[in-house]
């Protein structure tokens, strides 16, 4: 379920609603669009009624996204949605329960009076957490582990001191007794937090035309000088695109990234590389030998079964793709999916393309990536009513699943 977030217009100041995925802010009163930016992860409070007490935060990290085990015979798999308390103190829930979905929650600030415990726990560990609680990982040798798609957060619970009590400031009841020889939260304190979001113009660094994207897209575009951004480090880069041209008139172009890479640990310098190791049922083709490799992916988020298939099949098919350096005008289905988390899924396409996966998937651990360069590739699609079917390969997505990829 998505959270609801309530932000104020940095030009306006009127009180706008945003889903924890949005990442461009449109606002209905002055039509500003703002790109939302944060360096690490979107950090947000539940709202509390408490006066003149001294408020403290306690930390909570939520994960949403999908996550992959690669054992000997397969590749299993699985959306969790989770949320795990994020403190070594003791005697605060574990969860937030259902909370986050019922409130609407805030951004941290600058401006967010209070003192935040620190955040003990690193995302690393929450997605050890994340596995040890997933069944996918329960029976067989995992030889490798993948957390794409997903939504890191951190969600902060308000507290504050009675009579040595630790107490809700949402619900305003006890939780837990304050130990009196050892003052937890002084030792374990921000005091001085600077965690505000940046609030990016989406105004072209190229040409000063206004970029365009959904609510949820990393990836904006500019279809005055073809171009396309992604925000990095609190300002806009570019992203290197291209386009297959649709034979329709109302073509929709899906958008998929294009990973050059080669490997170490299983020798993979060339397509031909490739099909030789996947032992794929085709004839080598000579220029295949002189055709860098190229790993394919979803540049939006879907259901992580319908993930595999996409990237297996289109890296597979890479040959018949011709692609031209120029952006189609419109009809463009948004990028949901940053080109970093992509690039995490080369090894369970590599294992999923395998037809003998046994050999595959025990040099999982010790192979290696060394990426080239990356683009960002519009495929033609047609738009049937029910799916998206590609107009030169047998590739049929299904509407409601890119729709259910939205909220993930």
């Amino acid at each position: 379920m998505d959270l609801t977030v309530e932000q104020e217009c940095p030009q306006c100041g009127a009180p706008i609603e945003l889903n924890e995925t949005d990442h461009m802010l449109r606002c209905p009163y002055c039509n500003v669009k703002t790109f939302l930016f944060a360096p690490d992860y979107f950090r947000f409070v539940l709202p509390h009624k408490t006066t003149n007490k001294e408020i403290i935060y306690a930390p909570y990290l939520r994960f949403r996204g999908n996550v992959y085990s690669c054992q000997s015979q397969s590749i299993q798999h699985r959306v969790v949605d989770i949320t795990h308390l994020g403190t070594t103190f003791k005697g605060l829930p574990v969860s937030l329960g259902v909370r986050p979905q019922a409130m609407k929650m805030k951004f941290v600030t600058s401006d967010t009076a209070g003192l935040f415990l620190k955040s003990s726990v690193r995302t690393i560990d929450m997605l050890t957490a994340v596995g040890k609680h997933t069944s996918i990982f329960v029976s067989g040798e995992t030889f490798h582990c993948a957390y794409i798609g997903e939504s890191l957060s951190l969600i902060y619970l308000p507290l504050f001191m009675e009579d040595n009590m630790v107490v809700d400031a949402v619900t305003n009841s006890p939780i837990t007794k304050l130990p009196s020889d050892h003052d937890i939260f002084e030792s374990a304190t921000n005091k001085n937090h600077n965690w505000g979001l940046t609030f990016m113009a989406t105004l072209c660094p190229q040409c000063g035309w206004n970029l365009e994207g959904e609510r949820d897209s990393v990836v904006l575009t500019c279809s005055n000088c073809d171009t396309a951004w992604e925000a990095s480090k609190g300002k806009f880069t570019q992203v290197d695109i291209s386009v297959i041209p649709g034979r329709e008139t109302n073509t929709v172009y899906l958008p998929f990234w294009k990973i050059s890479a080669t490997s170490k640990g299983v020798e993979i310098n060339s397509y031909a590389d490739f099909i030789q190791a996947t032992n794929q049922p085709v004839v080598v083709k000579k220029d295949w030998g002189k055709q860098d490799m190229s790993f394919w992916s979803p540049a939006f988020k879907i259901r992580p079964k319908i993930f595999l298939h996409l990237s297996k099949q289109l890296t597979i098919s890479q040959p018949h793709f011709r692609a031209e350096k120029v952006s189609a005008k419109k009809n463009l289905y948004p990028v949901t999916l940053p080109q970093t988390e992509a690039a995490q899924g080369m090894k369970l396409t590599l294992a999923g393309s395998a037809t003998i996966k046994k050999k595959i998937m025990p040099i999982l651990p010790r192979l290696k990536f060394n990426i080239k360069d990356s683009s960002l590739v519009y495929l033609p699609f047609t738009d049937t009513g029910h799916d998206m079917v590609h107009q030169q390969l047998p590739v049929s997505i299904n509407k409601k699943a890119l729709e259910f990829g939205r909220h993930l």
